[in-house]
């Protein structure tokens, strides 16, 4: 049959090649090798030597042909604009995104575990927040006011003050000869109003990321990078990492795989593959072990298509980015699954908390075909930024975790033992360094002479 979404059967040599095709797309897009690294390091390093100057020569190349200085911060009266012009019944919603997001994040936040004894000190672990975010919202065509939501909402939770949060946004692209000048969409900016955030600057890419991470005349840099962008943000990100810190991620082009069973609704579970098609660019992987489920998902990806708005958008992401994969049993299912470690996993299975239990790697999991991937994106509580390109397989989404530290405590209350002293002297002696030896020993416990 054909459908716009490709069907692989790996039982078969063609399958299996082209899925290994798509599955090294996939892994290509975190690579430090190659011209799209050369050229984002070229950026990072020109703004970190230029500041503003660089800033305003990259975005007039990817953005604005006509963009200055004057436009990088956004002023205060644009944020009361924004906020005023904001639409009542919108501004419910998104204050109900706010409030779930807070709740979730509260609830997972870590708490200080009670200190333990070993060996005659008390040993405990503290978590304390950065002291300044900047935050990636990417721009283009969607107007991503929800990402500001997943991003800052874990920050403030975490406790990082939102007087210390900075957001990048980059206008919408304007091409030489268009007339009038984009701006970044005002739902973003009263969405920042609501949480708090004052300080959001009209910058993106490689560009933004650098700005953040080494400081411009406008542009206040940050003690920790977090958020989703294009590959020159992500691999931006990579780049700057030490002289920042960063959120570990690479939270690039969305992705999805969902895992059928023939108790699955089809209509659902095209929705959901559609839905992250909708991103430029998507990409979406059915499984199954069932022929007549993988038939019945992708007649009705077709069927769907016809009344979506991004029509040609997704059309490009089923074709060229995405699969559906008839697999032999459910153990193959899972195999997969977890080598492809997408952003959103989705199991439209029978019992979706047993297969859960097998699977190792995804961003976030989305279990039984009544839990679609929108809620992720908008309402129901993780951050939607999460991680894509395979590094699912170690790396996590977005939370409060991400914006605090971790500290380990040592307090020998009544003073050191005389064996740890000992433990502690022999073993710096033993890799020669007899100063740490000394500085046990000087702490007796007799408070005699130190020997």
């Amino acid at each position: 049959m054909a459908t716009l979404l490709p069907i692989l059967d790996l039982s078969t040599a063609v399958g299996r090649a082209q899925l290994e095709q798509r599955l090294a797309r996939l892994r290509g897009t975190t690579s430090l090798a190659g011209d799209t690294a050369k050229a984002v390091a070229e950026i990072v390093e020109d703004v970190r030597t230029r500041g503003d100057e660089a800033v305003v020569d990259w975005m007039r190349k990817f953005t604005d042909p006509e963009f200055d200085i004057s436009r990088i911060r956004v002023a205060e009266a644009d944020f009361e604009a924004a906020e005023k012009s904001l639409d009542p019944d919108l501004r419910r919603a998104i204050e109900a995104s706010i409030a779930n997001v807070r709740a979730y994040q509260q609830h997972i936040l870590p708490r200080d575990p009670a200190p333990t004894t070993i060996a005659g000190a008390e040993l405990g672990l503290r978590h304390t927040p950065v002291a300044s975010a900047g935050l990636t919202v990417p721009g283009g065509a969607a107007v991503l006011f929800s990402t500001v939501v997943m991003l800052a909402v874990p920050a403030m939770v975490a406790g990082v003050d939102p007087a210390r949060i900075r957001i990048v946004n980059p206008p919408p692209t304007r091409r030489p000869g268009e007339e009038g000048r984009g701006d970044i969409s005002p739902i973003v900016l009263a969405t920042c109003r609501l949480l708090g955030v004052g300080t959001v600057y009209r910058i993106g890419g490689a560009q933004a990321v650098a700005a953040l991470a080494y400081g411009t005349a406008t542009v206040e840099p940050v003690d920790l990078i977090a958020g989703p962008g294009n590959v020159y943000g992500q691999l931006a990100k990579q780049m700057v990492a030490g002289v920042v810190g960063t959120d570990g991620g690479f939270y690039g082009p969305s992705e999805i795989v969902t895992v059928a069973d023939e108790s699955a609704d089809p209509a659902c579970v095209a929705a959901d593959l559609i839905a992250q098609a909708e991103h430029d660019p998507g990409k979406c992987f059915l499984v199954s072990w069932s022929a007549r489920v993988v038939e019945a998902i992708v007649t009705e990806v077709d069927r769907q298509l016809e009344a979506r708005g991004r029509s040609q958008i997704i059309e490009r992401a089923l074709e060229s980015e995405s699969a559906a994969v008839l697999v032999a049993d459910e153990d193959e299912a899972v195999a997969l699954a977890d080598r492809v470690a997408a952003e959103h996993v989705n199991l439209a299975v029978s019992d979706p908390e047993r297969l859960l239990g097998r699977l190792r790697n995804g961003g976030e999991f989305f279990l039984g075909d009544q839990s679609p991937v929108a809620t992720g994106d908008y309402y129901a509580g993780p951050s939607h930024c999460l991680p894509t390109g395979t590094t699912a397989r170690f790396a996590s989404g977005i939370s409060a975790y991400t914006f605090l530290k971790r500290s380990g405590t040592v307090f020998y209350r009544d003073g050191m033992p005389e064996r740890a002293i000992e433990d502690v002297a022999r073993l710096a002696e033993a890799e020669g360094l007899d100063a740490h030896a000394e500085s046990a020993r000087v702490r007796r416990r007799t408070r005699g002479t130190p020997s």
